[in-house]
């Protein structure tokens, strides 16, 4: 509180506070309106009104409902009902009382009403309310007072159109000022989710490959050391080359290549003692299907290392016209619960979802666990990026 106390006392002269600061518009803004009825509260005191105890309770009655209905202007809810509606009914018939039997500054009551309907009135309806008041305004107006009190209805017009067109718009800004801040919220959720997924891939492959690499050294070291120093060899170039790939998905640049792919999984999983079988076949793909397609064969490669304990894995890519098709199967005992459900395949199956793909896994036919994924040839994405003819 001190802290705000002190903000307060030295904000700096003549700063202009943006609008969300002073916050959205109140029931409290349109209540300076009421001074319009001033002239019809002096007419009263000075004894000039034939019925002053009549014309005191009208007055007031058309004061109670006015401030009823424009705080309820600022509610949709309540400013849909039918209460705030009957309430609008009986400021009418109190201003056409006052303005008929009175007339004079009690004509000034119809822009007063004009400003309880421009609050409450919005859309299609506006013209079916405003235009009718204006109308009755101007009938009023010239029988009470003659065509010098004509301009009533003109102003009963403008402020109901006014009010109305400025809440309106109020609610607009509103309304876009919440859009802005969903959308914010929404990219850095989905900027979020796609960096914790790249992570997810990219460490996870990195880390498996180390390990089984870093095995293989100590199991080669004591009887063979130039094997050993090939396998420290490959760790240090998966290391730089995790660094990079970390950097790209850092900066959102990454994209796979699923021939860089396909070398680094025949490499780690022949390191790893798995003889690994790749075949492709098809056209050349977009660079958005080669991209998912590598994240794929990068997970199900991961996969046959930490959990299959599998001898022999293949790896076939076959590409028509339309779609294309990629095949991952292992002959070992399958994955276990966690991977299956966790972030791996789950997020691949979101991410090939939303590139008008499938992705399905489970045990292989004749044993073994199998990822299949099939992609059209062109990606949402991809046609998005195509020039208009």
């Amino acid at each position: 509180m001190t802290q705000q106390r002190t903000k307060r006392r030295f904000r700096k002269p003549g700063r202009v506070r943006p609008p969300e600061e002073l916050g959205p518009p109140n029931g409290f803004a349109m209540l300076p309106w009421l001074l319009m009825g001033i002239g019809a509260v002096s007419n009263l005191i000075q004894g000039k009104n034939p019925h002053p105890v009549v014309g005191s309770l009208a007055v007031l009655a058309f004061n109670s409902l006015y401030v009823a209905v424009v705080f309820r202007a600022f509610d949709r809810g309540r400013r849909e009902s039918r209460t705030t509606w009957w309430l609008i009914g009986a400021m009418a018939a109190v201003t056409l009382f006052l303005a008929i039997a009175f007339g004079g500054p009690y004509l000034l009551f119809f822009p007063l009403l004009g400003l309880a309907v421009g609050s409450v009135t919005r859309g299609r309806r506006l013209p079916q309310v405003a235009f009718p008041l204006c109308a009755t305004a101007a009938l009023v107006a010239g029988l009470r007072d003659g065509w010098d009190a004509i301009n009533v209805a003109y102003g009963t017009f403008i402020s109901t159109m006014v009010t109305a067109a400025v809440l309106a718009l109020s609610e607009t800004v509103k309304e876009l000022r919440a859009t802005r801040q969903e959308l914010a919220r929404t990219a850095v959720e989905k900027e979020r989710l796609r960096f914790s997924r790249d992570l997810h891939d990219l460490l996870g492959h990195t880390l498996s490959v180390i390990v089984v690499k870093s095995e293989a050294a100590r199991r080669l070291a004591p009887r063979d050391v130039d094997a050993a120093l090939a396998q420290i060899v490959d760790i240090e170039s998966v290391g730089r080359q995790a660094l990079t790939e970390i950097r790209e998905a850092v900066t959102g640049y990454r994209e796979g290549s699923l021939g860089t792919e396909l070398d680094r999984a025949r490499s780690a999983l022949t390191g790893a003692g798995i003889e690994p079988v790749v075949r492709r076949s098809g056209p050349p793909l977009e660079p958005q299907t080669e991209a998912l397609l590598s994240w794929v064969v990068r997970e199900s490669a991961t996969n046959a290392l930490r959990h299959s304990g599998a001898t022999r894995c293949e790896i076939e890519v076959s590409g028509g016209m339309e779609r294309v098709r990629l095949t991952v199967t292992d002959n070992g005992r399958g994955t276990d619960g966690a991977t299956e459900s966790g972030n791996g395949l789950t997020g691949l199956r979101e991410r090939v979802a939303a590139a008008g793909g499938t992705l399905e896994s489970g045990p292989a036919e004749k044993g073994g666990f199998r990822v299949v994924a099939e992609l059209p040839v062109e990606t949402p994405a991809s046609r998005e990026l195509e020039p208009a003819e």
